[in-house]
């Protein structure tokens, strides 16, 4: 149920940086307690420029016995591709990290979705028992995911005695544009937060700002949901970087109590 507006949260302009596939919820959020959201992907998430790697996948499905996603995109791409050539086995398991990711899964009715009940990166996912050594040894894992992107999962698998394939089947993009639309905002003293949910991102963000828009922006909170995004948002200039619980909800419960505290 939306929350009634109001409080010190109305009115606040809040960025919202997810890919626009992405934005809804949480933007939608922002609106139903009385904030602006104010969308500027620091993403694009495009098909990858080639489908050599799924089209391998597809054959190979069989081989596998687990099939990890990294990502609502990675889901997306490789389901949307594998289920239109063939059916899913029904050995194969389904892991993810995060609620996203799981739901995003759920929503294609393949059967039980691994992913860890708190946390929301590869060190969750290997802290589980399906994927501890005496479980995951001898065992073959497929990681759909997007062009580069951290290792530590398939690496650590590895040295435990897995076998690991990678497929990719999205790339990520910095967009096209510049931040005159924050600058802007910025300048009338109408913009109150910036989140920022991928480290990728925070590189965007100051590619697309430029230095000296990064610099106007210095000051506007940030919040992020990771340690790993914190620490690249500090070191690119911002001064008040915020550490959030996981997902939407960590955001928005990180932003009330921010904008309650102004009054």
């Amino acid at each position: 149920m939306p929350m009634a507006s109001g409080g010190g949260f109305e009115g606040r302009h809040v960025v919202v940086t997810r890919p626009p596939e992405q934005a809804g919820r949480l933007s939608e959020l922002i609106r139903d307690r009385g904030g602006v959201a104010v969308q500027f992907p620091v993403l694009a998430i495009e098909k990858a420029e080639s489908d050599g790697d799924l089209a391998a996948a597809v054959q190979a499905l069989d081989s596998f016995d687990i099939a990890f996603f990294v990502s609502p995109n990675a889901v997306r791409y490789a389901l949307d591709y594998v289920l239109a050539r063939r059916s899913w086995p029904e050995r194969l398991a389904l892991a993810t990290v995060g609620k996203g990711s799981k739901q995003a899964i759920e929503a294609y009715g393949l059967g039980e979705v691994l992913a860890p009940e708190s946390g929301f990166d590869s060190e969750a996912v290997l802290a589980l028992e399906a994927f501890s050594e005496t479980r995951i040894a001898g065992r073959h894992l497929v990681i759909f995911r997007g062009d580069g992107g951290r290792d530590l999962l398939g690496e650590t698998v590895r040295q435990r005695g897995a076998s690991v394939t990678y497929v990719t089947c999205y790339r990520r993009a910095c967009p096209a544009g510049d931040g005159a639309k924050l600058l802007a905002l910025a300048a009338a003293g109408r913009l109150d937060a910036i989140t920022l949910t991928s480290s990728e991102g925070v590189d965007n963000l100051v590619k697309m700002l430029g230095e000296r828009g990064t610099a106007a922006l210095s000051a506007i909170p940030v919040f992020a949901p990771h340690p790993r995004i914190v620490e690249r948002a500090n070191r690119a200039g911002f001064t008040t970087v915020r550490l959030t619980a996981p997902g939407d909800d960590g955001l928005m419960q990180a932003l009330d109590v921010h904008f309650n505290s102004l009054g």
